[in-house]
């Protein structure tokens, strides 16, 4: 099933049609693979991202709508033709912020690739998703300092009353 989920996903996800066959990729069960560009402390950055991504369980999640993470020296944000991210190092070195916000473009791919508002109240959504992962987060990390520094995230995030 994967064989043929791969051959059909799109190299862009652009046009209507090229939305349509991504839908149809990911209903038969298809996975990205996920991958990683920018210099070698970044990917080990993303690693760290990654595990936490893993700990909370959306790893699954994030392989089902992004299939690349992009080390840039400007802003941060999603490439929905593209199905990618692209991240700062200062985002990609801190690590509970890093995972919150790939779980939020991968929301947002989410809702692209579905035909819903991602952008503007989209992000919102997005964000309020994000949150939840982060408090699912907490509760799945056993090294207490990262616990800690997610918590702290958080809390940040709680307070800012943009959820």
């Amino acid at each position: 099933m994967e064989d043929l989920a791969l051959s059909t996903f799109p190299c862009r996800i652009y046009t209507v049609e090229e939305l349509l066959e991504a839908r149809k990729a990911l209903d038969a069960g298809y996975k990205h693979d996920l991958s990683i560009v920018g210099s070698p402390s970044f990917k080990e950055k993303i690693k760290e991202i990654l595990s936490l991504i893993k700990a909370a369980d959306y790893y699954d999640f994030l392989r089902t709508y992004i299939r690349k993470i992009s080390e840039v020296g400007g802003l941060s944000q999603l490439r929905e033709a593209e199905a990618t991210i692209w991240l700062s190092d200062i985002i990609a070195g801190k690590p509970c912020e890093g995972a919150r916000f790939v779980v939020q473009k991968a929301e947002q791919m989410k809702s692209y690739i579905d035909g819903k508002e991602y952008y503007i109240r989209g992000e919102r959504s997005a964000v309020a998703k994000s949150v939840i992962f982060l408090e699912k987060l907490v509760n799945s990390i056993e090294d207490e300092t990262m616990r800690v520094k997610c918590e702290d995230t958080l809390r940040q995030w709680r307070e800012a009353k943009i959820v």
